[in-house]
């Protein structure tokens, strides 16, 4: 199967209605341990203009192997980036939604810092719901686009960025519970992962609230 590269076509249409494009993908949303993450990528009219890099697609796409060097390609294409997160008890306390919403408004609070102006800023947010408006502080416009990360280059920008993050993050978590091979899963549900919960119990990553397993939690 051929996979198109994605582009910049909508990021290029909206850049006449506004200054700046943020935009936003998840990744974990669906793992069983650690955080879910928001990555967030920055796009001004002159960045549209420059040409996608090799190898940017859609994080789901990309090999592991090719990841974090299309990751540090994609951050430096971009005017900023940034990767926000919401805990695993985050998740448990006010649900997944929620959490992805806390992540989301992280990330943008993250290029904030890194200077970039939400005056005349559009949010361009992977999915078909809003999650994000709920939770930040301050007003946002804010526009889901289904299929976002596979089709706009900014979308896939910020997908990959975080996908590697948080991958990262689970390869560390592994070196102080490595029954559950997050090294290998990065906390999605293989066979190992539950066959270790069904073991050793649940450690203070997994998502406690989930129906995992009827074993025991460690906390």
């Amino acid at each position: 199967m051929t996979v198109v590269a994605p582009k910049l076509t909508l990021e290029r249409k909206l850049l006449g209605e506004c200054d700046l494009i943020i935009s936003l993908d998840e990744v974990g949303r669906g793992a069983l341990a650690g955080p879910v993450a928001v990555g967030a990528a920055v796009m001004d009219a002159a960045g549209a203009r420059r040409r996608v890099p090799e190898g940017l697609r859609d994080s789901k796409l990309v090999t592991e192997k090719r990841r974090p060097e299309v990751a540090a390609r994609a951050a430096a294409w971009v005017q900023a980036s940034a990767v926000g997160w919401a805990s695993a008890a985050e998740v448990d306390e006010v649900g997944i939604m929620r959490a992805l919403g806390l992540a989301a408004s992280r990330a943008v609070s993250g290029v904030v810092a890194q200077g970039a102006s939400l005056e005349n800023a559009l949010v361009l947010l992977d999915g078909n719901h809003d999650y994000l408006s709920i939770v930040h502080p301050g007003p946002l416009r804010v526009r889901p686009v289904i299929k976002a990360d596979r089709d706009c280059a900014s979308v896939s920008a910020a997908s990959v960025i975080a996908k590697v993050a948080r991958d990262s993050l689970m390869v560390e978590l592994h070196d102080g519970h490595p029954a559950y091979q997050w090294d290998r899963n990065k906390g999605y549900a293989s066979a190992e992962h539950r066959e270790a919960i069904r073991a050793s119990g649940l450690s203070p990553h997994h998502r406690a609230s989930w129906a995992i397993t009827d074993a025991p939690t460690l906390f």
